[in-house]
């Protein structure tokens, strides 16, 4: 997913700063390359399809194929059957993921994973950067995710936000609307609480982050708006593609809604989030640069500790509605307004 792939684009950076020399390839999905465009420290993308290498004989081609690369060093932040496949296929002398049971023998360093977060970066980044030890990099340089856009890309946005007519003397709120998938998405009425309470308080410009399969459910929140919001809200104005939307969330100045995508690349262009978290989502993998400041999330957790006892993420996402069901808005109303306060 997005939000993973930009994470591990930090082991890119800190490895070519730490080795200039050597070379550089990152493997991924193709629906993720977007996020990886104009990124200085990968020397060589190796794009695995899923529809077309569907299957484990397919899977089996391509790491054959990759592992013509000869590569000296696999860093496996996957660590699933498709890429314990690679991993075993492949000849590099040294391979680094984190330690499984039974997984061992696969590996010839395997990182322990630590369960409470050290720092503001959050457990997901931190668990990234602890595969850099085995080549001694203890304290790395780079610790945020980025996104590079180019001066054309740039110019596009702000040329839209002009062909909207988006009032500039207002700052931009992006709205993180929906979730990747139904699990990991806010009731809509309750999102719809939240637009409203934005608009009806803030001086600003909002914008819906939705693909165009998801314009019913963009429309569902907008009309439960008052007109006063609705004014305010820029709904037709969308990126073409990925690449478009990283620029136009960059033309943005803070991002509030669902954890995800939207959510990671925005902050790798510098933007301040307010992040409301699913039930079954770990908080405290996913709240990177949480600091209470430019950086603030909410999870039923915080709110409601005890409904959550001895419940694993697993058994959670089966009754996630139910869960849903009490994360009311007016629950974090308050913290929204510090957040909002602060930067608008």
């Amino acid at each position: 997913m997005i939000g993973d792939v930009l994470i591990t684009s930090l082991l890119c950076e800190n490895l070519k700063k730490s080795y200039p020399n050597a070379t550089i390839d990152y493997l991924v999905n193709s629906n993720t390359l977007p996020v990886l465009e104009n990124n200085p420290y990968i020397d060589n993308l190796i794009v695995f399809n899923e529809k077309e290498q569907k299957g484990f004989l397919k899977l089996v081609m391509f790491s054959n194929e990759v592992s013509k690369n000869n590569y000296d060093v696999i860093v496996d932040v996957y660590s699933k059957l498709q890429s314990w496949v690679n991993v075993f296929i492949n000849k590099a002398p040294v391979k680094i993921s984190y330690k499984k049971p039974g997984r061992e023998f696969l590996y010839t360093n395997n990182i322990e994973k630590h369960n409470v977060a050290k720092t503001h970066l959050g457990l997901s980044i931190e668990h990234r950067l602890a595969l850099l030890e085995p080549f001694g990099i203890t304290n790395p340089e780079a610790t945020e995710p980025k996104l590079y856009l180019t001066e054309k890309e740039i110019k596009a946005a702000k040329q839209t936000f002009i062909k909207h007519k988006v009032d500039s003397s207002r700052k931009t709120v992006m709205i993180s609307l929906l979730g990747s998938d139904e699990t990991k998405t806010y009731p809509l009425n309750q999102m719809a609480k939240l637009v409203n309470h934005i608009g009806e308080n803030y001086n600003v410009n909002i914008l819906f982050n939705y693909f165009p399969n998801q314009k019913d459910q963009a429309l569902e929140v907008y009309n439960q708006l008052s007109e006063h919001t609705k004014s305010k809200v820029y709904f037709d104005l969308l990126g073409d593609d990925l690449r478009s939307f990283i620029a136009i969330a960059n033309e943005c100045d803070i991002i509030v809604g669902n954890d995800g995508g939207a959510i990671n690349m925005s902050k790798a262009v510098g933007k301040k989030s307010f992040i409301i978290f699913s039930p079954w989502i770990d908080k405290n993998v996913w709240a990177t640069f949480e600091d209470g400041i430019n950086h603030v999330s909410v999870h039923l957790k915080d709110y409601f500790p005890e409904k959550f006892k001895d419940l694993s993420n697993r058994e959670i996402k089966k009754v996630v509605n139910s869960f849903y069901s009490l994360f009311d808005f007016e629950l974090f109303t308050s913290k929204l307004d510090q957040f909002l306060k602060k930067h608008i």
